[in-house]
């Protein structure tokens, strides 16, 4: 059954690549890569910047433990340091002894006094033999100090790599916490103005209640002149007259005649 799937998975792959091929050519890849890009962008810009500032958090959380080892290795280094110091110091002191002991009895040697601080005779043949052990013990002491003396630098120089790689840490993680509260401030701002502007100031519906107004006074202002033009042509009524009608006749037969009306006004 697992065969059959994987089988089917691959005769799939091989499938979509052929069409792929097909549609595009040579160019096929460049439209996979592209398309994956712009997919992993998409999804990484839909990411809640609180989500990021969290991740970012993290990660710098994550440095303790890789600081805890630095300082660790530190401690470390400096024990090494201080237990190889004092071991210089004790062989230092140890080749000084024997190399003053060791010119002592080389001074004996030369005189002829054979006598030790100790009382005991030696023969020449013994003290020779005694300078002789002592001196390659002497030589090889010395040759012990120096490699110590040269182990120290090394060591010297691994710790102040360890301290400055721990101060390195130690500062990298309080610039990026800084770094990461200030972003987090900035977004909090950012937050509370547009909160804000919400609230006190929304652009687009000031816009519409300004639009109402404008046509309530627009309309207003018609249904006034509207009313104002009803009110002038009302005394005015213009009646279609007949050509052939005699207006005036009818006025005088309705009054009298103008002289009567003279004589009457004269009477009065």
């Amino acid at each position: 059954m697992i065969c059959k799937a994987v089988k089917k998975g691959v005769v799939g792959l091989g499938l979509g690549a052929l069409a792929l091929g097909l549609i595009f050519g040579t160019a096929a890849p460049s439209y996979v890569k592209t398309a994956f890009h712009k997919a992993r962008h998409s999804v990484k810009g839909s990411v809640p910047v609180e989500f990021e500032i969290e991740r970012a958090k993290n990660e710098i959380a994550a440095l303790k433990p890789a600081i805890e080892d630095a300082i660790e290795s530190v401690v470390k280094a400096e024990f090494e340091v201080d237990r190889l110091n004092k071991e210089i110091v004790a062989t230092r002191e140890e080749l000084n002894s024997e190399g003053r002991t060791l010119q002592a009895l080389n001074d004996r040697l030369k005189s002829g006094d054979l006598h030790l601080t100790s009382g005991e005779v030696y023969t020449e043949k013994q003290l020779k033999s005694d300078l002789a052990q002592r001196l390659d013990h002497y030589k090889l002491v010395k040759a012990t100090l120096a490699e110590k003396q040269e182990t120290l630098k090394i060591r010297q120089k691994n710790l102040t790599s360890a301290r400055q790689g721990l101060d390195a840490m130690k500062n990298a993680k309080r610039e990026l916490s800084a770094r990461v509260e200030g972003i987090e401030a900035r977004l909090n701002q950012i937050k509370a103005t547009r909160a804000a502007s919400d609230v006190s100031f929304d652009e687009s519906a000031v816009g519409r209640a300004k639009q109402t107004v404008n046509d309530l006074e627009v309309k207003l202002e018609q249904m006034a002149r509207i009313d104002e033009l009803k009110g002038e042509f009302s005394d005015h009524v213009r009646v279609n007259v007949d050509p052939s009608r005699d207006v005036s006749k009818e006025i005088e037969t309705e009054f009298g005649s103008a002289p009567k009306a003279e004589k009457t006004a004269e009477k009065f």
